[in-house]
């Protein structure tokens, strides 16, 4: 067989993956848009997979979510332990949809038990849309990499236009106090963001100061969607969770 006759095959081997790659990928957003459908409103959680049940962090995860899940609101987070675990825990002992969207990593593998819903992902690009498709409002937790990249795809977005404004909570001052001097004091100084882009981030050291600030914004949500969705059936639930707050 010549090179050119092998060259033919290698490139349609090539192609071929990459189309069965294509499909993997929509049958990902299909079965995550049609499971997710009717969760909401929800809160999303993010933070470290390392922080154990004896960290200080995990019982305020916990206690946020189920403060949160008394009031009606559906939790969601990526599935694993830490942080993770404990939002899910607190949201499943408080008898709310607790949503895990699962994907796996070689630090990250085995599902919490605290989900009753479960999804799991191949692709980490289709897994933050989901995060963030049935989300109205982010709370962070103190976290690696991973939880950075949510925090800054959130504020990207927002940013950017492409996404409506919504609260994302950062969870911990002490953890999160020099990143906010370096986006403050150097980004703005270097003309890289604008002031009023740190504006976009609430801040918070106590579960109740969470379910302050999405109890408020909540408010708000619900007098803009009258404005432009005045039958947004969200309407009436967000309205009933403020009322049960």
């Amino acid at each position: 067989m010549s090179n050119d006759q092998l060259k033919v095959i290698e490139e349609l081997k090539i192609k071929q993956g990459d189309t069965w790659r294509v499909l993997k990928i929509m049958s990902e957003f299909v079965e995550g848009f049609d499971t997710l459908s009717k969760v909401g409103p929800a809160i999303t959680f993010f933070g470290s997979s390392r922080l154990t049940q004896d960290s200080d962090y995990y019982k305020h995860a916990y206690r946020t979510a189920f403060l949160l899940g008394k009031m009606g609101f559906h939790i969601i987070t990526g599935g694993g332990p830490g942080i993770m675990e404990a939002a899910n825990r607190g949201a499943y002992d408080a008898g709310t949809l607790s949503v895990g969207l699962n994907i796996q990593i070689p630090t990250e593998q085995k599902p919490n038990k605290y989900q009753n819903l479960s999804l799991k992902f191949e692709y980490f690009f289709v897994r933050k849309v989901m995060l963030l498709k049935y989300s109205m409002a982010y709370v962070i937790f103190p976290g690696g990499f991973g939880t950075f990249d949510e925090l800054f795809e959130a504020l990207t977005l927002m940013q950017t236009g492409k996404i409506y404004k919504f609260p994302i909570i950062l969870y911990g001052s002490a953890f999160w106090h020099g990143l906010i001097d370096y986006m403050e004091n150097t980004m703005v100084s270097f003309g890289v963001i604008d002031k009023k882009d740190t504006s976009l981030i609430f801040h918070a050291n106590t579960p109740e100061e969470v379910v302050r600030i999405i109890k408020v914004e909540a408010e708000k949500k619900i007098e803009l969607m009258k404005k432009e969705d005045p039958l947004n059936p969200l309407i009436e639930k967000l309205q009933i969770i403020i009322k049960n707050a």
